[in-house]
């Protein structure tokens, strides 16, 4: 570590031997550290380049002639993955638990469940088709929603939860008069017309069910929608992740 001094000096006082002993003696009384003698990690006599202990592996021409067998020819088509926003979340998957439900509902025995979902067949999993999302990006109808009901507000205190937690309606298909199908094309319309504030949904068809997701500021105004809108019948139910059902309509 090298240190910069600074001299100064009167004009009379220019003489530079009688500075430069004046310096001399002020460095002195500072410590000096002789810096210890580098030693390298490797070896002084190793030999250059390095090189590998053992040999890179060597594939055989019919092994080769095997990959290619087995992977349809020596030309490979590389596809582009399909992207999907919905992978990966946990709010887009049903529960095991609704999952084993189902299958009671279907009187399939609770002991063959288990193994039914670990190693479900190709068959099994062909006949679930997939589970759209369709998301709207703004909304013009803010003007018009009111302020959430007292009696939301203190559940939303007592579960210590902000106006800005993500929150899901649940519709079944014993709310709908219409088919599942219907009451989707309908859904679809209303979000693609920006008339549900913060709202994305998905059907899942192999649980019956429709997800209506919204931010707990917006979900009374969404939730009575959706019945007046798509005529539903009974008791929608409102979920947050972590604390189940804690509103209904």
């Amino acid at each position: 570590m090298s240190v910069d001094v600074v001299l100064h000096y009167r004009p009379n006082q220019n003489d530079p031997n009688k500075l430069q002993n004046l310096v001399e003696k002020v460095l002195k009384k500072f410590s000096t550290r002789r810096l210890p003698e580098f030693i390298p990690w490797f070896p002084n006599d190793l030999k250059l380049p390095f090189k590998p202990k053992m040999l890179p592996p060597v594939i055989s021409g019919d092994e080769v002639e095997d990959i290619e067998r087995l992977s349809g020819g020596s030309e490979l088509c590389f596809a582009p993955p399909a992207y999907d926003c919905t992978v990966g979340l946990l709010e887009f998957k049903p529960s095991l638990n609704k999952r084993l439900s189902l299958l009671r509902a279907q009187s399939v025995p609770v002991e063959g469940a288990c193994g039914l979902l670990e190693k479900e067949p190709v068959s099994r999993k062909a006949e679930f088709r997939r589970s759209w999302s369709v998301s709207s990006p703004r909304c013009s109808v803010k003007e018009r929603i009111v302020p959430l009901s007292q009696e939301l507000q203190k559940i939303l205190e007592r579960q210590k939860l902000c106006s800005f937690h993500r929150s899901r309606w649940t519709i079944e298909s014993s709310n709908c008069d219409q088919t599942l199908e219907d009451v989707w094309v309908k859904l679809n319309r209303m979000i693609k017309h920006h008339e549900l504030p913060t709202c994305n949904a998905t059907v899942q068809r192999d649980m019956n069910q429709i997800w209506v997701f919204c931010d707990v500021l917006y979900c009374e105004y969404v939730g009575n929608l959706l019945k007046e809108r798509l005529t539903l019948t009974g008791k929608i139910n409102l979920i947050v992740h972590k604390h189940g059902v804690i509103f209904s309509i």
